[in-house]
Formats: structure tokens, C-alpha cells, sequence
């Protein structure tokens, strides 16, 4: 079992939201009426204009996970034998790989997008109103999902293979942008989440100058 709505804050909420690779529950289904609620408080985030260009995809269907699962295995190894995230920890890239080996089997994975396309020259203003506008939406998911007892993993490796992937499940690339991938299961273990480590305060964060 995992902490639910009854035993987390929103303080509580926010410390222990984090990827979960390893214990996502892969034998029980996520019922498709949680995932709805879900998302429909993820609609309520913050977004550029409020033109809420956002979409989602929400795929429990076996074969098209499994046609995913195999671009994000090739991506994620390709990126992992090239060379790891010096920040990494051996068990952070077991993480990694033990996802990428069982996305299959994951019980729902949400695709989160925002429609149209940016061209390869776009300036940091747009690029950052382009994909900011759809991830707090996808962290509110993320809480909600949370919230109700399940966990989430969110990556972007499959992006690499992003026309592969459209294709598999009939997005037109040409005119939507996929901007993540949740892997959203049920949790398993006893325990809770602890709060997740992070760095201390003073050594992010500066005042009126930077100071870092």
C-alpha cells in the first residue's frame, strides 16, 4: 500500500511525488475512470495565454505499449552505453534500465504534447512558452496520480524515436509535439515514500545577485 489523499498534505505531496521505476505495480491494471480524474485536474495548470494547446494520449492497450516499449529500449540503452550522466548513480541508471526493460508491462503510459511544431531556430522565449506551457500540467498529473495511491515515472528517451512512435499510434508529427511519456502504475511495498534528497538550499537559490 502507499500513502493516499488521507495521510499527505500538500506539503507531504510535494516531497514524496518521485519517479518510481521500480515499484510500479506491473500486475494490476490502473482503472481508466482514476486516470480520467487524474488528468482532469491536470487541465487546471498554469499555461502560456491560457490557450491550453496541450493533448494527451493515454495507451493500456498491450501491443501498442509493447511497440512503444521497444523504441524506448533502444533509445534508453543507446543513451545509457554512450555515457551515463556523470550525476547518475549505479542505482539510478538500474533504475533506468530496469524501466526501459519492463515499459511493456507497465499498466497505462500517458504521452503529453502540445500541438504544433517549433522550427529548429526558434528563440529560448518561444522555446521556453512552447514546452512550459504543457509541463506543469503534466507534474499536476504527476500530484494527482500521487494523491490516489499510484506512482509515476516521467521520461522523455523515446523521444529520440518521437516519428517512430507518432506513427505507431496515429499522431501527425507534422502538426503535433510530443513533450513526455508517464509510465503510471499502482505502487509496490509496505512503506510510503520518504522525502525525496535534495540539495541543500543555499547551494541553488540566490538573492537579488548571483552568488552561486
Amino acid at each position: 500500500m502507499s500513502d493516499g489523499p488521507a495521510t499527505l498534505d500538500i506539503d507531504g505531496l510535494l516531497t514524496r511525488t518521485p519517479t518510481v521505476r521500480r515499484r510500479l505495480d506491473l500486475t494490476r491494471p490502473v482503472a481508466r475512470p482514476l486516470l480520467a480524474q487524474c488528468l482532469r485536474l491536470a487541465l487546471h495548470a498554469p499555461n502560456g495565454g491560457n490557450r491550453q494547446n496541450w493533448w494527451f494520449l493515454v495507451i493500456d492497450d498491450p501491443e501498442t505499449k509493447a511497440g512503444i516499449a521497444q523504441y524506448y529500449k533502444a533509445a534508453s540503452d543507446a543513451y545509457l552505453d554512450a555515457a551515463p550522466p556523470a550525476a547518475m548513480s549505479e542505482r539510478a541508471v538500474a533504475g533506468v534500465r530496469h524501466l526501459a526493460d519492463h515499459l511493456h508491462q507497465v499498466p497505462a503510459l500517458v504521452l503529453a504534447g502540445t500541438r504544433g511544431r517549433l522550427p529548429h531556430d526558434a528563440p529560448l522565449a518561444r522555446q521556453s512558452s512552447f514546452f512550459g506551457s504543457v509541463y506543469p500540467a503534466v507534474w499536476s498529473f504527476m500530484l494527482a496520480a500521487r494523491s490516489r495511491g499510484l506512482g509515476t515515472a516521467l521520461t522523455t528517451v523515446h523521444l529520440a524515436h518521437e516519428r517512430e512512435v507518432a506513427a505507431l499510434v496515429g499522431i501527425p508529427a507534422d502538426e503535433m509535439t510530443q513533450v513526455a511519456l508517464v509510465a503510471v502504475g499502482h505502487t509496490t511495498g509496505e512503506s510510503g515514500f520518504r522525502p525525496t534528497p535534495r540539495q541543500p538550499l543555499d547551494e541553488v537559490v540566490s538573492w537579488n545577485r548571483w552568488q552561486q
